[in-house]
């Protein structure tokens, strides 16, 4: 006789093997995670974690084998996702990833005094898991390609943020003393601006170089119009400095020397995100799908790949995706009144990525760009045109990710043809 089996089928409650057997309320700490568990027809657990993995993972090795790998309700609170990352490691767990808002709104409904404790906060997740799992979104884990290709995106948008606000800084800077090369590089973000600028990082030294070396300097990085070659050395010649104190103009050239430092980094380690993008994306079973869409490119693209992922009952109906990106409009209703506003609270990196692109297609796409000249023509504004032709092209979308069939603008506009929509018969 098995005895750990008779005492799992005493401790266990008799339910069917998709339901769970228990109920987890895990709310999230910077040094201490608060837990409520309850087992079915059992009472009320609670208890204190030390926010480290090696507290955690021995925890939860001795729920698996406390449950016998039964399944286990957990919700968490969305933004956590440090520890995310481990509860995934358990496949026995059921994870309800909860809004933050969801759960200050639940706790609000019975805390009017607005009095929060993180004991009753992991109560009110265990809650919501137990008593409204019907209404909550279980976290759906994608494949590992689409994992990395996600986090390799949203890093490379990361960076790309963070570069343009070094460029940003890098412009402030040069008018505030140096003005003049602003007009003498032109864009920033390039190798003849961030050697122009380490090589004469003022007027004065600028000044005290022969035109003959501007010529070989602008040549060597292939500026080599005539015309505009001799404007540029014909400002540098009529130049004035706008500052000439030592004191600030040696301090603005060390804050310039940080600043192309910090340029030369990103710089160097975009061209390496970039590398791996392109050749995971390459690698990836879903990127037939979405490599030649119209105006999607070699950032685009890979992003619009990762929103939809492989998991096809992840988004069983297109509104389903719609709603999540936040271009799926709210009405809300209240006695005679009915008003309609833009979903607040969506992923941003999700809705820019569909955002973004519908901007692309508008160049690249017959009746995309027929769709936004009908709507400036009704006088629409251009951020909520945009809004709108992503929450049709995902509907586009969605229907090819299901169906595992590519995109084709001429089949679509065949289509809008036979439903004599308007898109197709401006064409």
């Amino acid at each position: 006789m098995n005895i750990n089996a008779t005492l799992k089928e005493i401790l266990l409650p008799d339910v069917p093997e998709s339901q769970p057997v228990a109920w987890i309320g895990l709310d999230w700490g910077d040094k201490n995670h608060d837990f409520a568990l309850q087992q079915r027809d059992g009472p009320v657990e609670r208890g204190i974690l030390k926010a480290k993995p090696e507290t955690l993972h021995p925890w939860l090795r001795q729920l698996a084998q406390r449950f016998g790998g039964r399944p286990v309700a957990l919700a968490i609170e969305a933004n956590r996702g440090a520890l995310i990352h481990i509860l995934v490691q358990y496949p026995w767990l059921k994870i309800y990833p909860v809004n933050p808002v969801t759960s200050t709104r639940y706790r609000g409904a019975f805390t009017p005094s607005g009095a929060k404790d993180d004991g009753p906060d992991a109560q009110l997740l265990l809650e919501l898991a137990r008593d409204h799992a019907s209404k909550l979104r279980p976290l759906e884990v994608q494949d590992e390609q689409t994992q990395k290709l996600n986090a390799l995106v949203q890093a490379r948008r990361d960076m790309v943020d963070r570069r343009t606000q070094v460029l940003n800084q890098l412009s402030s800077l040069l008018k505030s003393y140096y003005p003049q090369a602003l007009d003498l590089v032109g864009n920033l973000n390039n190798d003849l601006a961030i050697d122009f600028l380490s090589r004469w990082p003022d007027l004065i030294s600028l000044k005290a170089t022969r035109p003959v070396a501007m010529k070989r300097f602008y040549f060597a990085h292939n500026l080599r119009r005539v015309q505009l070659l001799e404007q540029r050395l014909e400002l540098i010649a009529e130049s004035v400095a706008l500052a000439t104190e030592p004191a600030f103009v040696e301090v603005c050239v060390l804050q310039l020397r940080l600043l192309l430092d910090q340029l030369r980094v990103f710089r160097k380690h975009l061209l390496i995100i970039d590398a791996q993008i392109k050749n995971l994306f390459a690698e990836h079973p879903e990127a037939y799908l979405f490599r030649d869409l119209p105006g999607a490119g070699p950032q685009l693209a890979p992003r619009l790949c990762v929103a939809f992922g492989s998991v096809r009952r992840l988004y069983p109906q297109p509104e389903s995706l719609q709603k999540l990106a936040g271009v799926a409009p709210v009405r809300e209703k209240s006695g005679q009144q009915l008003w309609t506003h833009w979903r607040w609270l969506a992923p941003r990196f999700l809705r820019q990525t569909f955002v973004e692109w519908a901007g692309q297609t508008v160049m690249h796409s017959v009746w995309a760009r027929t769709y936004y000249q009908r709507m400036i023509q009704k006088g629409k504004s251009h951020h909520a045109i945009l809004r709108a032709l992503a929450f049709k092209w995902i509907r586009v979308l969605w229907k090819c990710w299901q169906s595992r069939t590519p995109y084709e603008e001429s089949c679509y506009l065949k289509q809008l043809l036979r439903r004599k929509s308007p898109n197709a018969l401006a064409t």
